[in-house]
């Protein structure tokens, strides 16, 4: 899947036209990107971990890649220039060295750049020491605030893999039972997820371990009388899914469990009523906290949600620690819990959102039970 085309070249090419407005604001006359998210958001093309291709976008409208070993045919890219990732197929590890002398040559065939936008958080010496005659300028903000508007070509990508985590839910409530190995459990909602998607993941995660508040799967068995909090992220194309449901492990939820997840409904149910473009993410907070403050069982001190896509948590982020406001286009995951040592050891149900002109559009209607339906 690597050097796969896997978002629409066109609206590439409007999400290079919005860097470039952005880059003429700045007076830029380069942007650089090397992550694999900024690659893939603004050429459709994306490449794993092993490898270290580059990308660069004029002021003057052009943009090159520089990939691993063979070259890609895409609409959004004018040129493409190859590196040896790859001897004898062998990986090499100077790749990140390898790639940046293709971009030295780029660099030499146009006229000086004064300004040049490059990720501070991810642009290696390789890169930066082709620049020492400019002025760089952290170019990570506006990818980030770029990104948080989805194109029609990410909405299709976060409705298939928020539809692999139906899959798993669905998987999940026909196996779970005492006496399940979490691994048994991860393996094969793994596997319900690769279906669903028809092809491999790009990234999972995130919670699989029972009767605690998240974490990775364990050689453990689930016990009677547990909840058990599936916190499920599949990437599909390098898009995140970030929803969670919680099932009681013998199917015999207390009514102190009961109680508890009723109000965790109540609050998915506030989002709902609330949730809007143009609504502070705090002011929604504020709301949530003093609805699970309520709560005859359980406590609650976590985020409320956070933006998905590229990255699993991304702007606009429902907490207090920011200040965002709901915008049209952003995706949210909205997780709502209560915890406490009887509830075992609690609950979270986490539901995506696309906020658009008039509220926001569920993205994650599958059943909320604790009990299979």
């Amino acid at each position: 899947m690597n050097g796969t085309v896997f978002l629409d070249p066109a609206a590439c090419r409007i999400r290079q036209q919005r860097i470039r407005d952005w880059m003429e604001q700045a007076h830029l006359d380069l942007a650089i990107v090397v992550s694999p998210e900024s690659i893939e958001y603004l050429t459709g093309l994306r490449w794993d971990f092993r490898f270290s291709p580059v990308a660069a976008l004029g002021a003057d409208g052009q943009t090159v890649l520089i990939c691993p070993d063979k070259p890609v045919t895409s609409t959004a890219i004018d040129e493409v220039r190859t590196y040896e990732a790859k001897w004898k197929s062998t990986l090499r590890n100077d790749q990140r060295e390898a790639s940046s002398a293709i971009l030295a040559d780029w660099l030499t065939s146009r006229k000086a750049a004064g300004r040049v936008g490059v990720e501070f958080s991810a642009c290696p010496p390789h890169v930066s020491q082709l620049l020492q005659e400019a002025e760089l300028v952290d170019l990570e903000p506006e990818l980030l605030r770029c990104r948080r508007k989805k194109d029609a070509d990410e909405v299709a990508c976060l409705r298939q893999a928020i539809a692999a985590t139906e899959a798993m839910y669905q998987k999940a409530r026909e196996i779970i039972r005492p006496g399940l190995s979490e691994l048994e459990m991860f393996s094969a909602l793994q596997a319900a997820a690769v279906e669903a998607c028809g092809e491999m993941l790009t990234g999972t995660g995130n919670d699989y371990a029972s009767g605690v508040r998240g974490g990775p799967p364990r050689d453990r068995c689930c016990q009677a009388g547990e909840l058990y909090i599936l916190d499920l992220g599949p990437a599909y194309r390098g898009y995140f899914a970030d929803n969670a449901r919680t099932l009681s492990v013998d199917g015999q939820p207390t009514e102190s469990q009961l109680a508890a997840w009723q109000h965790v409904c109540g609050a998915l149910e506030l989002v709902e009523r609330r949730g809007k473009a143009g609504v502070r993410c705090r002011d929604i907070y504020a709301e949530v906290e003093d609805w699970l403050g309520s709560a005859t069982v359980g406590s609650w001190s976590s985020h409320l949600g956070h933006g998905i896509g590229l990255s699993v948590h991304e702007t606009p982020h429902l907490n207090p620690n920011w200040d965002d406001t709901l915008e049209v286009g952003d995706v949210i995951a909205v997780e709502p819990a209560l915890y406490a040592p009887e509830l075992q050891c609690g609950m979270r149900i986490e539901n995506d959102y696309l906020v658009t002109e008039t509220g926001l559009e569920l993205l994650s209607p599958f059943p909320l039970e604790l009990t299979t339906p």
